[in-house]
């Protein structure tokens, strides 16, 4: 059994079996809901049911309220439908031209960015075109079953000079997987990936001024943002604000700051939370979230794209909508989710 779903105002329709989610039946017919972890944790999935019945499977406090589920919110990576379902989200667009894929590949790159960020690249296979719009991520498919997602730090264009996709992995003490890649993974290991996933990508239909928000190796799909805006010529004015709590957290500093030279139209403002007097730090400090709150009175003429730590997406959202009157639909976020975050589900 099948049901009908319409995502109003875009009006887009798409068929969901009743054994399976509504975001695993949009992405498997092109549509793009916005979506980060797919497993309830973060909540960019988050979207009004304006008819109809759906079952909500298990998910995180902190992605879905109570007091939202009562406004008649919804997770569309854990909700099935048990009717025909009218949803809202202003932030759908029609996806599908970059098909899904699983693929082997090659580590050809393992280089220490900082003590524990580590740049791997991914050799692809030859054969195959591996299509994807900056900020996306691929998930890593590990052999008992358990996927790790990470962004590519590349914009797609740069293939054509060095094929391969780069990612900036940070070191979970004790995390299956990244315990693997800073101990017993070497170049020309074989690992297998699937992608592209996830819906924060620059929206070129605007000319509206940018914010930039990243946390850690949130960098990763900025970097690639940046890239891809550097190619296509794209000038809109832009504030890209990279928060780490130590200098040495903001892993590509000086090569950011030799972008952004020859870049009028985009600002860097780097800002550190936990300096100490051996850092020797003379720029901005304290959360980078508020950097933003003091930099900006007014943000309801903006668009904004944060990406790292879920505390710094959800404060960033929640303060710059609040406070700044961002409108919640020009927020475009990726939540790095990491495997503890999710096993609150």
């Amino acid at each position: 059994m099948s049901f009908q779903i319409i995502v109003q105002p875009s009006a887009l329709q798409f068929e969901a079996g009743a054994d399976e989610t509504l975001l695993g039946a949009a992405i498997r017919q092109g549509v793009g809901l916005p979506y980060g972890c797919r497993d309830g944790a973060c909540g960019s999935c988050k979207c009004r049911k304006l008819s109809g019945e759906v079952t909500l499977g298990p998910h995180q406090s902190k992605a879905l309220s109570e007091q939202e589920k009562q406004d008649g919110l919804i997770l569309a990576c854990c909700a099935t439908a048990q009717s025909d379902v009218v949803l809202e989200s202003k932030q759908v667009v029609p996806a599908g031209e970059f098909p899904i894929k699983k693929m082997p590949a090659r580590i050809s790159e393992l280089d220490r960015l900082s003590d524990d960020v580590i740049r791997l690249r991914l050799q692809l296979p030859a054969n195959e075109t591996f299509q994807y719009r900056a900020g996306q991520y691929v998930e890593f498919l590990l052999r008992d079953g358990d996927r790790r997602s990470y962004s590519m730090a590349n914009a797609p264009h740069t293939q054509a000079e060095q094929p391969g996709v780069e990612l900036h992995l940070r070191h979970m003490p004790g995390g299956k997987f990244t315990d693997q890649v800073f101990g017993s993974m070497k170049v020309r290991d074989i690992v297998r990936i699937e992608g592209p996933y996830g819906s924060f990508f620059l929206r070129e239909d605007s000319d509206a001024p940018m914010v930039w928000v990243a946390s850690g190796t949130g960098f990763a799909p900025i970097k690639a943002l940046l890239e891809h805006m550097m190619f296509r010529q794209i000038t809109r004015p832009t504030t890209l604000y990279w928060g780490g709590r130590r200098p040495q957290d903001l892993y590509l500093h000086d090569w950011l700051q030799g972008v952004v030279a020859q870049l009028p139209h985009v600002t860097y403002v780097p800002v550190v939370s936990d300096a100490t007097e051996q850092d020797a730090w003379l720029g901005r400090t304290g959360f980078v979230h508020r950097a933003v709150l003091e930099d900006f009175a007014d943000l309801s003429g903006h668009q904004v794209y944060a990406c790292g730590a879920p505390i710094v997406v959800d404060s960033a959202r929640r303060d710059f909508v609040q406070q700044r009157g961002l409108p919640d639909e020009a927020f475009f976020a990726d939540s790095f989710t990491s495997a503890a975050d999710s096993a609150g589900t």
